[in-house]
């Protein structure tokens, strides 16, 4: 043991202010979970603070637009898993097809970038190119003699607007995710079977396909664990009451009962139902992932 820590040292030091961080922003609040039962007052503490039992989740069910909210935030989070999950193994099929190897770089850093950029620069970009006066893409829909449409403003189509450019943030992450599993199949079985007349599209099917469904698998069951993940830094930088009805999610609602109407203790008991919903996902997919995959944490 003593020769293993002495070792092993080193790494723990290293791991110690990123465990740190977790313990003080992640655990020590957890205690705040207290005020999900409480009528909690800010000047008496949430030790002083009169408990009210289950009232605040009754209140949370009883409201008309929870249930509305629940189904927004779960028709948004599995479109965007869907797509984002076919997307980028599509896209990393057909870069992986491409001998140019300073075209294929530069397309990969260019699909990649969106990712390294905040919410809050993306909304602006979105607001301005999907502006039906302004936008570039009204101007498209005016020049072919069509009516715009105020994309962010109808509940038709603001989900699928936020699906879309979800998928456009974020794809390029995954295609690099896919490239590596390709790269680690053996060359070997591509020069065999082009020997034997398999085209290109043939060697797709029967070998880079199959090479990657281990991380396919993977990375399709622990996606299961956001389904209730709708992405609240997209949702709260594009949506505006006139998308309410289909664009309100679950954090989102949070916030304007926590934040922005003063009601701590239904916003805490919101969040915790959603937490204890996420954690049993989270789990279910860690056991599907290691079942199927054989993919573990520890």
């Amino acid at each position: 043991m003593r020769k293993k820590h002495k070792i092993n040292w080193p790494f723990h030091a290293m791991l110690f202010p990123g465990v740190l961080l977790v313990f003080v922003y992640c655990y020590i609040p957890m205690a705040g979970i207290m005020i999900a039962f409480q009528k909690f007052n800010p000047g008496k503490g949430v030790f002083h603070s009169p408990w009210v039992g289950w009232d605040n989740f009754r209140f949370v069910f009883a409201m008309e637009d929870t249930l509305q909210v629940i189904y927004n935030t779960v028709f948004i989070a599995v479109l965007k898993i869907v797509v984002g999950f076919v997307v980028p193994i599509l896209f990393a099929l057909l870069l992986n097809e491409v001998r140019k190897t300073l075209f294929k770089r530069t397309v990969q850093t260019l699909v990649y970038l969106p990712h390294f950029m905040s919410w809050v620069i993306l909304g602006g970009i979105l607001v301005d190119i999907l502006s039906p006066s302004n936008g570039l893409v009204g101007k498209a829909i005016s020049f072919l003699g069509l009516e715009p449409v105020f994309f962010l403003g109808r509940n038709d189509w603001f989900p699928f607007v936020l699906v879309l450019s979800d998928v456009w943030k974020e794809f390029g992450f995954g295609t690099i995710v896919y490239l590596a599993a390709l790269t680690s199949i053996n060359p070997s079985l591509y020069e065999a079977a082009k020997i034997d007349g398999a085209n290109r599209w043939k060697q797709t099917i029967h070998i880079s396909i199959p090479g990657i469904v281990p991380m396919i698998v993977l990375v399709g069951t622990l996606s299961l664990g956001n389904v209730l993940n709708a992405g609240f830094d997209q949702v709260y930088n594009l949506y505006s009451p006139l998308v309410y009805e289909r664009g309100d999610i679950i954090d989102t609602l949070i916030y304007r009962l926590g934040l922005e109407s003063a009601q701590y203790g239904v916003a805490t008991a919101l969040g915790l139902f959603k937490s204890l919903v996420s954690f049993v996902l989270i789990a279910t997919s860690y056991f599907v992932a290691y079942r199927f995959a054989n993919y573990r944490i520890f």
